[in-house]
């Protein structure tokens, strides 16, 4: 089976979480993907993870979440030589992915002007945390800087609480998502056109964050209506989390026909709405009302009983406990890799939010030690014996 975009080469610069994303959801998809570092300085992710001896070997379980299918080249780009190195890749390739502070690849030689007159087929991807135009371009930031910056933390949280951050780098993740639709957006445009031009394609943090946001901007920019913190509350009682007699239960009766079978299962016809503003100004009453029964059996048993109704709700889980549900096993988001005798034997990592059904995302390798494609990658674009030692000898590679 040829996977979705086999035969595309990927160069990734990136690194932490949003670049390395991006190229990974095109990794899984068949696309050729070299991850370049610095020998001396790479991917901070490496070093981070829940198991330390990981992390300090360089393959912390952060990094190893999104490296997979990926080959790992080491090349200093503040020498001259390694410069070269790259440009001679990049000439080879589809799409160069970088995340730097915008300008930083400017200023070595290997920005987009630079690189399409070399390769104008090439599809040139810059995530920042800002963007690459805009008074704050050179500002750098992380998932949680543009959470804060964005409004977000300000309307995740209870209305008595602090503001908080999402537990999961959802930005970072997003942003990542964001990129490699856009990526491959460019690819299928170019393609469609003759496939002989290529494209700058700038994706922005901030940006991202804001569409995250999208329902409180419009209702902001429309009518001045800020967004509060509401914990787990929701503007209609029937959406929302609720104490079971052993456990929180989240309930998301949302539309009219929903609440209409939730208030008929539970006996009280009389609550049912005939429009959401009706279900709007009868907030307190619903909520007490919900509040009293889902509190009189387990959550167990409210699930179940929800379900067979056709209305959604949940226990809230811990992520162990998701993980081992068997719906996740019906599934092909998760794949083990078969590494014997390295640190990855049995990692398991997840692949992609989809499947499809004529060539569905999958892994073939798993993480890679920093730099250990690098000889083979230079000898297949022509670097011989000699120059790869006179590489070694620059500082270029180790």
């Amino acid at each position: 089976m040829t996977r979705a975009l086999a035969g595309f080469r990927v160069i990734d610069t990136t690194h932490v979480l949003a670049g390395p994303f991006a190229s990974y959801q095109m990794a899984v998809l068949g696309a050729d993907v070299i991850k370049i570092e610095d020998p001396s300085d790479p991917d901070q992710a490496r070093l981070q993870g829940s198991d330390r001896g990981l992390s300090s070997a360089g393959m912390g379980t952060a990094f190893m979440a999104q490296a997979s299918n990926k080959k790992a080249v080491a090349l200093n780009l503040k020498t001259e030589a390694g410069r070269d190195a790259l440009i001679r890749l990049v000439e080879t390739a589809d799409v160069f992915v970088e995340n730097y502070r915008p300008g930083a690849f400017e200023d070595l030689g290997l920005g987009y002007e630079d690189l399409r007159k070399l390769n104008p087929r090439l599809i040139y991807c810059s995530i920042s945390a800002f963007g690459s135009t805009g008074p704050r371009r050179e500002q750098t930031g992380y998932d949680s800087v543009l959470q804060a910056f964005s409004g977000m933390m300000t309307m995740t949280g209870s209305e008595d609480g602090d503001p908080l951050k999402c537990g999961a780098p959802v930005v970072d993740y997003a942003t990542g998502t964001t990129a490699a639709y856009a990526i491959t957006a460019a690819l299928l445009q170019r393609e469609r056109n003759g496939g002989s031009s290529g494209q700058f394609v700038d994706v922005s943090m901030l940006d991202v964050a804001l569409v995250l946001c999208s329902p409180y901007v419009t209702g902001y920019l429309w009518n001045g209506s800020h967004p509060k913190p509401k914990g787990n509350r929701f503007p209609f009682a029937t959406i929302g989390q609720y104490r079971a007699s052993d456990a929180d239960l989240m309930i998301a009766a949302s539309n009219l026909e929903q609440q209409r079978r939730l208030w008929i299962a539970l006996g009280r016809e009389d609550l049912i709405k005939q429009n959401n503003n009706q279900r709007l100004d009868s907030h307190g009453e619903e909520e007490a009302a919900l509040s009293s029964i889902i509190a009189t059996m387990p959550a167990d048993y409210w699930e179940s009983f929800f379900r067979e109704r056709r209305i959604p709700a949940a226990r809230v889980r811990q992520l162990k406990e998701a993980l081992a549900d068997p719906q996740i096993e019906s599934r092909p988001l998760l794949h083990k890799h078969a590494a014997p005798g390295t640190s990855t034997d049995g990692l398991v990592v997840p692949v992609a939010g989809f499947t499809m059904s004529d060539s569905a995302p999958g892994l073939s390798f798993p993480p890679q030690p920093l730099g250990a494609q690098t000889e083979e990658i230079l000898r297949g674009i022509g670097f011989d014996s000699a120059d790869i030692e006179s590489l070694r000898a620059e500082g270029a590679i180790n």
